[in-house]
Parts: C-alpha cells; structure tokens; sequence
C-alpha cells in the first residue's frame, strides 16, 4: 500500500505563488473581481496535495473543504449497483468539491476522488462563510453556486438528449486531452456507457 504525504504551505506564503492570479483568470468569465480580491480568498486557503486515486471525500461523510485545482484532475463519484458512477469531473483551474454536503453541512452518498496526482487550494467552510460574508465573497460565492448549477443541469440535458457519440464528441471538446488524464472506464461511467460502448465509438471514422 502506498503511503500518500500531504504537506501545507503557511498561508502568509501563498499569496506570493501566483494563486491570486491563476484564481482571478479562472473566475474572470463570470466575475470581473480585482485580484487583491483573490488575494483576501488565497489568504483563507491551505496549499494541500494528493497522490493518484487517493480519496479527497469519503461517500456517506460530510465535506468539510472547498477546493480550487492548481493542477490535476478529480471525480464526484456515487455507488450504483455493485460499482462507482463518475458524475462529474474537475480538471486545472477548477473548483472541486462535494458542493451538496459543503453547502447543507450533510453527509452525501458522494464520493471525491483524486484521478491525478494533485496540488491543490482548499478552504475550510468555517473559513468560507467567514469570506462570504464580505460583499465581494458573497457575490463569489453566489457566481459559483449559479455556474455549476447551470453546468449540471446542461450535463443532464446532454444525457438525456443526445445520443452517446454526441455526449463523447461534446466531452472531447470541453476536455481535448482527456484520454491522456482519465481512465477509459471514468469516461465510460461520465458518459452513462460501457467501456466496451466507448471502445466502438472511439474506433468509428471521424
């Protein structure tokens, strides 16, 4: 068994890492914020890391963190029928959490997966709350609850509506590389297909 170490870095050290900067492009679509904004953010963040497949969140336990990828890649994955379903992924410059149970402080049959090794920004929730409660973090915090809550529901529109080369071809788009980072059989859960279903598709002239 491989004994993963985590290792922190103090906060007064990350505001010099870039991770302001990186924060504000990855956010700037949304929301315009100044970067000394993502600053006061980095300032309420621990720098943490986690080996490949290593287990960010237990299924049926409580998040307690909201975390930001510097770099890597993670799942949401739920047990269905005697396996992991991958729901979601996180790649680089993404936010990544068990956002259901952070928010209502429940535990949540989810569970969060590092695919990658990982380095990554995490806040606690009683840092989180503390920053909301300012009027730019409460606009942040606002931002990113409607961004994932329309990025979910698109993904569920998708599933729903197109078929399975359709989903792959729009995957494919969002995440090029994504053969190169994510097992096959990660992919085929996403997707809602059997790796042997992937396999075809893949095999299929473009």
């Amino acid at each position: 068994m491989i004994k993963v170490f985590h290792y922190f870095i103090p906060n007064i050290l990350l505001a010099n890492m870039n991770y302001s900067r990186i924060l504000k492009s990855a956010f700037d679509t949304y929301f315009n914020a100044p970067v000394d904004v993502w600053d006061q953010f980095v300032e309420y963040c621990e720098f943490v890391t986690f080996g490949k497949d290593e287990i960010i969140k237990h299924q049926n336990t409580t998040e307690h963190f909201f975390y930001f990828i510097i770099k890597g890649s993670a799942g949401v994955f739920l047990w269905k029928e005697n396996n992991f379903v991958c729901l979601d992924f996180a790649f680089d410059h993404h936010f990544c959490s068990d956002f259901m149970s952070f928010f209502t402080n429940q535990p949540t049959p989810l569970q969060v997966v590092a695919l990658e090794n990982c380095e990554m920004l995490r806040i606690s929730a009683s840092n989180y709350n503390i920053l909301t409660q300012t009027t730019v973090g409460s606009s942040i915090r606002i931002i990113a609850a409607e961004v994932a809550f329309a990025n979910k529901q698109q993904q569920q529109i998708e599933l729903l509506t197109k078929k399975a080369i359709e989903r792959y071809e729009i995957l494919l788009q969002k995440f090029p590389d994504i053969y190169n980072r994510i097992a096959q059989n990660h992919i085929a859960s996403y997707l809602g297909i059997t790796p042997q279903s992937l396999s075809r598709i893949r095999r299929q002239p473009k």
